[in-house]
């Protein structure tokens, strides 16, 4: 990284936390069910905050990195492997096209991470019901998991980046990943799946490695007792829950990839996505189950992404034709879910009512 960028990158880190921060330290202090309508309201100014975002790589995108000339510019271009072409010496032009793509596949990314992170809220749903978690919880749990989310996938993505600007056929191993991915989800769509909350292998680590007090249902991740310090249920549902997102990174962060190689713009998406996703899970928890066809849709999608990295030296698809090719994929099975409603899951919440 050069300073330019570590300050920049820096700076975005600051921003998201403090937002963060603002939301659990002034909004939500206190442990309580998050309603229907504050989370839509959050949903909303996530959602715009994002699209604000997108106009500024739109507007400033070439900041992000050390751009002061052409060479600069071309060289950037053929890194990260950008759909333009760079026969042209008119820095200008070159610029402005290279700001718009980039935006381009910021909103291409972003798009693509909050339609997976619908089908992580099936899975969170899962856990919390499992756990027989109070629903006033639910918001301390999310919060604690976006926060580790952040460094992970800051991880996650610049590993993979840097595997794949010395190693080009990782892309073809990410290929095969979502296109496996993408024929699993559609197989095990009407599956009904439980977690052993008893045997769950992260719960058996903690177990070994923690002293557990099963017993203490209030909102602290760790208590002492008799001068000894143990950690509680909800650290246990935090540990599971991160655990969870790492597996689903596995699949999204390689999807973004299939847009862009740059690993500020995959990282940017990635986590307006997360951390929209909190106040996605309690604005769709209670009707997640009535789009019965989005399960198949982001099949379809995974699939389709798995395709696009697998021929992309062949047969290269514009980020402008994945862009809308996202939005069809997801519109229709929307669409479909509305006009033909079917139940695809029950869950037994009455342990996490009360």
């Amino acid at each position: 990284m050069h300073l330019h960028e570590i300050l920049i990158f820096s700076g975005f880190l600051i921003f998201i936390i403090t937002m963060l921060f603002l939301d659990i330290g002034v909004f939500n202090k206190e442990a309580k069910e998050v309603g229907f309508k504050s989370a839509l309201y959050w949903t909303i100014g996530w959602v715009s905050l994002s699209l604000i975002f997108w106009g500024v790589i739109y507007l400033f995108g070439d900041h992000i990195h050390t751009i002061n000339n052409i060479g600069e510019l071309k060289d950037i271009i053929a890194k990260y492997k950008h759909p333009i072409d760079i026969s042209t010496d008119n820095y200008e032009y070159l610029l402005g096209k290279y700001r718009q793509n980039l935006g381009l596949e910021y909103i291409t990314g972003y798009l693509i991470e909050y339609a997976l992170s619908v089908d992580n809220i099936f899975v969170i749903l899962m856990i919390f019901y499992s756990f027989g978690l109070q629903k006033k919880y639910y918001h301390k749990v999310l919060f604690w998991g976006i926060l580790g989310a952040i460094v992970m996938r800051f991880l996650f993505i610049f590993v993979s980046a840097a595997l794949i600007q010395q190693f080009s056929w990782v892309l073809y191993g990410f290929g095969l990943l979502l296109v496996f991915t993408g024929l699993k989800m559609f197989l095990d769509r009407n599956k009904k799946e439980k977690i052993d909350t008893g045997n769950h292998k992260i719960v058996l680590l903690a177990s070994k490695l923690f002293r557990v007090d099963k017993e203490y249902s209030g909102s602290s991740f760790f208590i002492k007792k008799n001068g000894k310090l143990f950690v509680t249920t909800l650290f246990i549902i935090l540990l599971v829950i991160e655990f969870t997102d790492v597996i689903f990174a596995v699949d999204s962060v390689p999807a973004i990839f299939s847009i862009t190689q740059d690993p500020y713009i995959v990282y940017f998406s990635n986590i307006f996505a997360i951390i929209g996703l909190r106040s996605l899970f309690f604005l769709v928890q209670n009707i997640v189950e009535k789009f019965s066809y989005l399960k198949i849709g982001l099949s379809v999608l995974l699939v389709f992404i798995g395709v696009k990295m697998l021929i992309h030296d062949i047969f290269p698809i514009s980020t402008m034709y994945s862009l809308l090719t996202v939005l069809g994929i997801l519109v229709i099975s929307i669409i479909l879910s509305l006009l033909f409603p079917r139940q695809v899951f029950v869950f037994d919440d009455d342990d996490s009512s009360s």
